[in-house]
């Protein structure tokens, strides 16, 4: 995916003060504290710090699931049907940018238009150079958006995608909009305004695009059929003809031989595929290794299993562990068994009440007994869930002290979801309500572990009951406790993982970013890391810069999170460069003195002395080592940050790169870039200054080691010239500098 902004210019980068009636970032001010009395503003600057400290944990532990899911993204993991947050694999089109050729090529490879459907969008989209494709979730929509701009466009124009959260009031009045030029919109979320509001703004939306002779394709669900804003460019999107569709990829496939019966079977389960992307996966399968594994693909053997397990109709001593290891897969066993007790606590409660019962209990276990202590539970509800769960031993929190622990698993990532799924459709409230009670214990007291668990476990049943997630557990936990917080940061990360409820994720997000107090703009800062800011890169540094110019407690998260998001791009080149591209940027268009100014380079130098995720090399020695052309980006920085207040930490923070990269010759001409970029940033004047500074920096111990000496001589030129004489001063002027600072990861100071 091409980056959506150019890289000479940078990023395009909101003002500070803006009019939030539209899409963007609304205006930035301080919360007005109102008229409180002494006694209560006392009591609110004894409070702030408590909330600090609380937020600065929260992003200690958001720190620690990142780092656990670089190691499993990245490691030696069968990822197959597994999630592992942000870097995985999404569909063209879903991260806002170019699109490119090879990317549309490979989604039309295979592909069938529907119709008459496919027609009608055609049409629409000729007359009005806009239309909405409605309808369900995987049926196609997103392909055949692409279909609909490569047939009126042709192969040679790659379309671009727009951010869902886009409000087309913006387009139409943005320059974004380029002549000739196709663009999408994947999973519309919609907005709140007024119909009529909103039906103007799509007609002069409408409008700028013929003029330009651009073409505008926005998918959404079945909802967006019943705004009469939207109603007369919608079409209803179906899918094409599982057996047509089989028959398309077969026919471009290398040849398959099959008995008469197994093919009669193979296209008697092609017949039944509603997703066009399982038809297509089972003809590879057949086309690449045989019939059987595509029989395989096609019979999922998994969801038949979960459905003949609830069929049984599974009693409450049965069912309630199944329950919860949805929500706790993968924890301790003696753990989950704590916790499972405590669910079968809120469902005794609530069953105390007079409600109906959520199942009946086996004979044997219908009362507690003195002999319930012999009854080997655990064997017992192994043996009843033989095929979906299974044991296997994994390290702990610590992993470098070697001991592992017995934990439940699901024996599929696959099984986890099906679970839910079924708890959802046939099960009702008698056994939700106790299970969201439970849920928000565990949210609110839970470990680390547990909590991110259960934001897994929530993210899956966000597909089936979204509304039901947002209104009764994301909104509560959003503005309660930072315990709370980050498993809803968490659950809105992982969300992300389905194509459909990642820009209903951004939404959430963007809705908690004004005027819903302090507590929900941190969460949602906190969630702007990870899988969210990695997919929506542009728009989460838009928010996250708009949270920095905030108060106090908020805008110190946002420099938090754009710190993570800088840490987590170490093997994502492009959105490396995006995170300096951007600062930089800020920083360019921000009036000398002004406090975006200053907010803007306490920001670039958080980022310049940062670590790696892991471990305490400084961030940065990494970008330049393996990120081309980050020099340019950095030095730019470097010379802005230099010539602020901030000067000694950035002095530090560069001492400290270079002597991490001292050991390492092949990056002597990328220091070599550094410094000469540096120099062309800087006057004559400070980049003498720089020199004098780094050599008294260089004679204190930390520093005082003869290769980073000589990288010092690489970066400031001296290797080919001698230095000045203002580098021969006297250690009595060494300013005041602290070579390693005791907050990591960009602490605010």
């Amino acid at each position: 995916m091409a980056d959506a902004s150019d890289p000479e210019e940078g990023p395009a980068v909101p003002p500070v003060q803006q009019d939030g009636a539209g899409g963007g970032p609304p205006e930035a001010v301080e919360e007005d504290p109102g008229p409180d009395t002494g006694k209560d503003m006392a009591a609110g600057r004894r409070k702030e710090p408590d909330e600090r400290e609380d937020d600065d944990r929260g992003f200690d532990e958001l720190r620690r699931v990142h780092q656990l899911v670089n190691n499993n993204f990245y490691g030696v993991v069968d990822a197959s049907g597994a999630a592992f947050g942000f870097g995985a694999a999404s569909s063209p089109g879903l991260a806002p940018g170019t699109i490119e050729r090879e990317e549309v090529d490979r989604a039309l490879r295979f592909y069938v238009p529907p119709q008459p459907c496919f027609d009608e969008a055609l049409g629409k989209l000729r007359q009005d150079a806009l239309v909405v494709l409605t309808g369900q979730d995987n049926s196609g929509r997103g392909t055949g958006s692409l279909a609909l701009l490569r047939r009126i466009l042709g192969e040679d124009v790659g379309p671009r995608s727009l951010s869902p959260a886009n409000a087309l009031a913006d387009l139409a009045a943005s320059k974004d909009l380029k002549p000739g030029q196709g663009y999408v919109i994947l999973d519309y979320v919609g907005e709140r305004r007024p119909e009529a509001v909103q039906a103007y703004d799509i007609g002069r939306l409408s409008e700028e695009l013929s003029r330009k002779g651009s073409f505008l394709v926005i998918t959404a669900g079945d909802t967006a059929r019943r705004r009469l804003a939207l109603r007369d460019h919608c079409v209803s999107w179906q899918t094409p003809d599982p057996g047509e569709l089989f028959e398309h990829c077969v026919e471009q496939l290398p040849d398959a031989v099959l008995e008469p019966e197994t093919e009669r079977e193979l296209r008697e389960r092609v017949s039944e595929q509603r997703r066009p992307a399982d038809v297509v996966a089972a003809a590879v399968a057949l086309s690449r290794d045989g019939a059987e594994k595509a029989l395989d693909t096609l019979r999922d053997r998994y969801r038949e299993r979960v459905q003949e397990w609830f069929r049984e109709r599974p009693s409450a001593e049965d069912l309630l562990p199944l329950a919860a290891l949805a929500f706790l897969e993968g924890i301790p066993e003696r753990t989950f068994e704590k916790e499972c007790a405590a669910l079968a606590t809120h469902v005794r409660n609530w069953e105390q009440s007079g409600e109906t019962p959520i199942a009946e209990p086996d004979a044997s276990t219908a009362a507690p007994s003195a002999g319930a202590v012999t009854g080997q539970s655990r064997a017992r509800w192994r043996e009843r869930a033989v095929g979906l769960v299974t044991t296997e031993h994994r390290l702990g929190p610590s992993p470098g002290d070697g001991r592992s622990e017995r934990c439940l698993v699901f024996t599929s990532p696959r099984i986890r979801e099906l679970v839910i799924a079924e708890l959802h459709d046939l099960y009702g409230y008698e056994l939700w309500y106790p299970l969201r009670q439970w849920l928000g214990e565990l949210a609110l007291l839970g470990d680390l572990d547990t909590r991110t668990e259960v934001a897994r476990g929530v993210a899956l049943l966000s597909r089936y009951a979204l509304v039901e997630v947002d209104e009764s557990l994301l909104t509560v936990w959003s503005e309660g406790l930072t315990n709370q917080r980050v498993t809803a940061a968490l659950t809105l990360q992982f969300m992300c993982d389905v194509e459909h409820l990642a820009p209903q994720a951004l939404s959430t997000v963007v809705s908690w970013v004004d005027n819903r107090g302090a507590g929900r703009a941190v969460t949602a800062a906190m969630a702007l890391t990870g899988r969210l800011g990695s997919l929506y890169r542009l728009e989460a540094l838009k928010w996250l810069w708009f949270l920095a110019c905030r108060g106090e407690r908020v805008a110190v998260s946002a420099r938090h999170s754009l710190v993570l998001l800088l840490q987590t791009a170490e093997r994502e080149p492009e959105r490396a460069l995006l995170i300096l591209r951007f600062v930089r940027t800020v920083i360019v268009k921000a009036p000398p003195g002004s406090r975006e100014r200053s907010i803007a380079l306490r920001i670039a130098v958080q980022l310049l002395e940062t670590t790696r995720l892991e471990g305490a090399e400084p961030a940065i020695a990494a970008l330049l080592r393996s990120v081309p052309d980050s020099a340019r980006h950095l030095a730019s920085l470097w010379a802005d940050v230099l010539h602020s207040s901030n000067r000694s930490r950035a002095v530090s923070a560069l001492c400290r790169t270079l002597v991490q990269l001292r050991d390492d010759p092949s990056v002597t001409g990328t220091v070599r870039e550094l410094g000469e970029a540096m120099r062309n940033a800087m006057t004559p004047r400070q980049w003498t200054a720089l020199r004098r500074h780094l050599s008294l920096v260089l004679r204190h111990p930390d520093y005082a080691m003869p290769d980073a000496g000589r990288l010092v001589q690489v970066l400031l030129g001296s290797l080919r010239g001698r230095a000045s004489a203002d580098s021969r001063c006297s250690t009595a002027s060494l300013p005041s500098i602290v070579p390693f600072p005791s907050a990591q990861g960009g602490r605010s100071k």
